[in-house]
């Protein structure tokens, strides 16, 4: 019994260590690999201008603010006065801007060919019979007195104001000047011209537009007030 004792305790030993060998191998199988390190992210890429990409996913940047030069505004001509039709009262006269005269702001015609009626507007400087508008008149271009309105008084506290006369014998296309007289410096206000067909404009004034026309009747006899 004791001669087989040893070989087989020699054999129990070398089974013992190579089960140990085998389980030490087993254990380094199951160690976990590595963890390979998380990629990089690739740096962002300039796309268009306001726009950088982060792999698939577009981000947009605000774009830089762009200073633009002011505009100005365009001016605006001043309209033209409009025409004064038949039977329509005009827009106010364009004034000659000098003090002393009497200005005509409106015409307003009524009436049938040959025997017109005219409703004149006037802006006058009057202080009373001293210095006050004494007529309105309508001449022909070429400086026939057609017709005249004797105005009776000053009219200080009625400024502008409206004064009516006719018949004025004249046709529906012939052209008129409308101007008024000053008993201390004469003509010289704004005017108006133009036809009853065509309208009437106010136009400027002229001093020295036939002021013979002045001396023809008929004329004021006196001033009321």
């Amino acid at each position: 019994m004791n001669r087989f004792s040893s070989p087989i305790r020699i054999a129990l030993l070398v089974l013992v260590l190579v089960a140990i060998a085998l389980l030490n191998g087993a254990c380094s199988s199951e160690q976990p690999a590595a963890t390979p390190a998380p990629d990089q992210p690739a740096p962002a890429r300039e796309t268009a201008k306001g726009e950088t990409t982060k792999g698939e996913a577009t981000v947009e940047t605000s774009p830089e603010p762009v200073s633009e030069a002011p505009t100005e505004a365009p001016t605006e001509a001043p309209a033209a006065a409009p025409e004064a039709a038949a039977g329509e009262t005009s827009e106010e006269g364009a004034s000659t801007g000098e003090a002393g005269f009497a200005d005509i702001i409106s015409v307003n015609i009524s009436g049938q060919p040959g025997a017109y009626q005219f409703s004149v507007g006037i802006k006058s400087p009057d202080t009373g019979c001293d210095q006050y508008a004494d007529w309105w008149e309508v001449i022909t271009p070429d400086g026939e007195l057609l017709y005249r309105r004797i105005l009776l008084h000053s009219h200080v506290g009625e400024q502008p104001f409206t004064r009516s006369g006719g018949p004025v014998p004249i046709q529906p296309e012939t052209p008129v000047l409308i101007r008024a007289h000053m008993n201390t410096t004469g003509y010289g206000g704004a005017m108006f011209q133009g036809s009853v067909q065509d309208g009437f404009i106010p136009v400027p004034g002229d001093p020295d537009l036939f002021p013979e026309l002045a001396q023809e009747e008929p004329l004021p006899s006196g001033c009321a007030f």
